[in-house]
């Protein structure tokens, strides 16, 4: 897979029941996440295309 991938397929993705909508929970800095809006690429460096029967394990 090349290109820019959805956050929703993405493993980093979750729901969080207490906010009540989902969220990264890539566990990144301020020096990290202003080089993320910086960069020229558009894809997230973080992206782990998310496998259904992992995600399920995590819940």
């Amino acid at each position: 897979m090349s290109g820019q991938y959805s956050c929703e397929f993405c493993s980093n993705y979750v729901y969080d029941e207490d906010y009540e909508e989902y969220t990264c929970v890539v566990n990144m800095d301020e020096d990290d996440l202003a080089r993320l809006y910086q960069s020229k690429h558009s894809s997230c460096p973080y992206f782990s295309y998310g496998d259904e029967y992992k995600l399920a394990k995590k819940q």
